[in-house]
């Protein structure tokens, strides 16, 4: 599961920079998802161990970013649509995609990550 964690971190880390470069670079909030890339990046990196609790640990803690990313970009993505629906004009598109990206990834990675803790537990027990 490691090497699908750094998978996820270089597809956030090109999201982060796709949405701030097509952003004109004027926001660096856009930049957010290179941050979580990063992060994930680094504890995926040291979850390649052939320690399993050291691995264990790093997982649980990639996993805790992954649902507190997702939890905050699809919070903003919501907050920041219909903030702009109510004051009557289009939200931020490439903002609102990039969030919508990021939230999308993440339940996805999180999703994995749970069924591959599930499926750790499963084989352990037998």
């Amino acid at each position: 599961m490691a090497k699908v964690t750094l998978v996820f971190a270089v597809l956030l880390a090109i999201l982060g920079l796709v949405s701030y470069f097509g952003t004109g670079s004027h926001f660096p909030t856009a930049l957010i998802p290179t941050w979580f890339g990063l992060a994930l990046g680094i504890f995926g990196f040291l979850a390649i161990s052939p320690s399993e609790s050291r691995r264990k640990l790093f997982m649980h803690i990639n996993v805790t970013i992954g649902l507190v990313g997702f939890l905050g970009a699809a919070w903003r993505a919501i907050s920041s649509y219909t903030a702009a629906h109510s004051e009557g004009v289009e939200p931020n598109h490439i903002a609102l995609a990039a969030q919508c990206a990021m939230a999308g990834m993440l339940i996805i990675y999180v999703l994995l990550c749970v069924k591959s803790f599930i499926d750790v537990r499963r084989n352990r027990a037998v």
